[in-house]
Formats: C-alpha cells, structure tokens, sequence
C-alpha cells in the first residue's frame, strides 16, 4: 500500500502515524517543505522516500510530487495529514488522483459550519442557531432574532482563530469593519459545559475507538488569555454517545479520527457545535494512550492497511492536561511543580507557538483514576502568585 503524508514533520507527534504505517509494511512516502536532514531520524527511517516542494501551499508542486511518486511506486492508496489545515488540499489531491477519501464533492459539509449545520439538522442533533451574514443588513435580521449576545466565527476555519464575542451594536459595527474578506456565520450564543465525543472509524463506518474531551473553560476564552485545562473523561455519557454515533453514520466518516464538539446545556441537554474530521489537537492521541494503555497510532494505521483495529480498554484513567502561558507569575514555578505532581504526572513540555494562544506555551499532562486530585493539581499549577 502506497501512503503519501503531507506534512510528516509537524505537529510534531505525526511521525508516530508515519512509523506504524511503515511497521505495518505500507510505503510511506512524505511531502512537505522542510529540508530532509532536518526531520527527526526515526521519521526518516520510516519514510520510503520524501519530496520536498518549495512551498506546501503551492498546489502544481504537490502535483508534481504526487506524480513523481506514481511514475517510481505505481498508483497513490491514501493520501493524509491527519491536519485540519490541509484537508481541502488533500481533497482536491485525491479528487485529482482519484483516491478513496473525502474529496472536493464531499469537504464542503465538514469544512464550512453552515453545511455542518444542516446535516445536524436532517440527523436531528440540536444545534445552535446560526446564519452566514455578508452584508450589515444580514447580520442584524439575524441579532435582532436571536438577541445579543453572538458568536462570529470564519464558516471556514480551524479552532477559536479569528473568533468573536459581539455583545452590543458598537461591537457589531466595529467587527463588520474590521473583519478579514472570509465569510463569516453568526451563532447565538450558548452556555454550558464543552465537551467532545471523539475517536476512529474503520473502513467500514464502525466505531473501533471512542473517548470523550471535557473541557475546563471554552477555547475562546483561552484564547483571549485564560489558562485552559482539559481532561480525558473516564465514562462516555450514553447520550454523548448515541448523539456521536448518529453523527458518524450522518457525516459518513469512515477510515479517520473524528472530534465532534458539543455544549452541555444547563438543563442538561447536548448541542452540538462543529465536527472536524481528524484527531483533537495538542497531545490529545497521547492523553489517550496514557488515559487507555493503548496505542492510538498503531490504531490508525491498521485501520489504513487493514480496513479496521482492534481496541481493548476498561478506561482505567483519566488524564488532564493543565497549560500555563508565559508572562505570568505563577504560585509554583516548574520545579515545584514537578517535585508535588510527579508521581502523577505523565509528561510536561514547551508548546509549539502556534498552538499556545489556545493550550499554552507549557503544559503538564497528569493521570490518575480519580478525576478530584488531578482537578486540585490542575488549580494548583495555574494559581498566580500573589500581587502587592
């Protein structure tokens, strides 16, 4: 079997998807910019072979990396990056190659938030209401519906990036001018607890592999500069559950991860939110390895090689991750951190800048089968020292 991966290299853990693809006996064959001797070793001996382009965006040089790979390894089985920010490109590569997968006839419901919408609607999954406004006349027929405050958000867009929070008329008018020249979908706003339904589907559309995401605060308000701290729940409440499974048979996923997003309604009912066809982000595939003694990226590639997996877990942990963001004072710095968690703490490292706004610039990572002490560390971690 012939898999290209676009972007091997980075975020930084996808090599591990690399390397049990090639263990599995597949040929792995990476596309991406970064000069070859840069790439962690161990990737590059899992790649069979690896064609730089100047520029991942630039479409001609990935389709001429893609035929070079065909004239030297015969026909493309699966192409992925298993990264939100590629997906339309690896649409249109395997619309243009004719490979199995999502492709330009089917991105647009799991890319742009207004398709979403509908499918949760025919499938009959509460969610939010919600317009594409363009114009200044759109937008306010939509408010004066719904009442302030609303969300806006790119229809097209990946995590709390470029989101706002408009709470009256002169947020309004200031975000109609200053808005990037992206459509744009406007949300009522909803509160509750967030919190995903996750995990793979086989070739076939079955579930070999759930969990579910809780978060500490929505990502908007880490965004905006609050510590975000999120854990791996131990149960999947049956009605997450039920609602998650009538997704994937809606969405039609099939061969990939999934992360499904949804409000936990004060009277508690589920709303559903968006859908992203890959794995949540940060070091989640980690967390659940951790959370289920499991190997998540093995998981994957024999679902790619073979068409399915086996995954045997009885949830034993939970596992939370609590993020700190530089330029603040916290009540313990790292090495006392470390000197009070490390027997529950599983791993801690710096974060990558493009994903810090969102989880921090450093995160710790702690398990345990009780949720109550790693929720206590999590404050603990994120207490800011006392001011004059």
């Amino acid at each position: 079997m012939n898999v290209v991966f676009l972007s091997p290299h980075f975020p930084p853990t996808l090599y591990l998807f690399c390397l049990r693809l090639r263990e599995l006996g597949a040929t792995v064959l990476g596309v991406a910019d970064a000069a070859y001797d840069s790439l962690r070793p161990d990737l590059r001996d899992a790649l069979t072979e690896y064609y730089r382009v100047p520029d991942l965006h630039d479409y001609d040089a990935l389709v001429r990396a893609l035929g070079h790979f065909t004239a030297r390894h015969g026909r493309i089985d699966r192409i992925d990056s298993l990264n939100e920010y590629w997906l339309e490109t690896e649409a249109r590569l395997r619309t243009d190659f004719n490979i199995p997968g999502l492709n330009l006839q089917t991105i647009g419901r799991v890319k742009r938030k207004s398709a979403m919408k509908r499918v949760f609607e025919r499938a009959g999954v509460p969610t939010a209401r919600g317009r594409v406004a363009r114009t200044t006349p759109a937008a306010r027929d939509f408010i004066a519906e719904v009442g302030y405050p609303v969300i806006a958000k790119p229809d097209v867009g990946v995590g709390a990036a470029r989101t706002y929070r408009i709470e009256n008329d002169d947020d309004l008018a200031a975000f109609l001018a200053g808005r990037a020249r992206v459509d744009y979908i406007l949300e009522e706003e909803l509160t509750g607890q967030l919190l995903s339904f996750d995990g793979l589907v086989d070739r076939g559309g079955r579930i070999v592999f759930s969990s579910s995401l809780v978060y500490g605060l929505p990502v908007l308000d880490a965004v905006r500069g609050a510590d975000m701290w999120y854990w791996i729940d131990r149960e999947i409440a049956p009605d997450l559950a039920e609602i998650g499974e009538r997704l994937v048979r809606a969405f039609d996923v099939r061969e990939r991860p999934f992360h499904f997003e949804f409000f936990r309604l004060p009277d508690g009912g589920l709303t559903a939110l968006e859908v992203n066809m890959r794995q949540p982000g940060g070091l989640t595939v980690d967390m659940w390895d951790w959370a289920n003694e499991i190997d998540f990226y093995r998981a994957w590639a024999e679902v790619v090689v073979k068409g399915t997996t086996v995954v045997e877990t009885d949830r034993p942990y939970y596992c939370l991750w609590a993020g700190r963001k530089v330029g603040r004072a916290y009540r313990l710095d790292h090495d006392a951190v470390l000197e009070r968690y490390g027997p529950s703490m599983v791993h801690h490292e710096r974060v990558d800048d493009v994903f810090a706004p969102a989880i921090g610039n450093y995160g710790y990572i702690l398990r345990g089968p009780d949720l109550a002490p790693l929720a206590d560390a999590a404050e603990a971690i994120q207490a800011l020292a006392a001011t004059d």
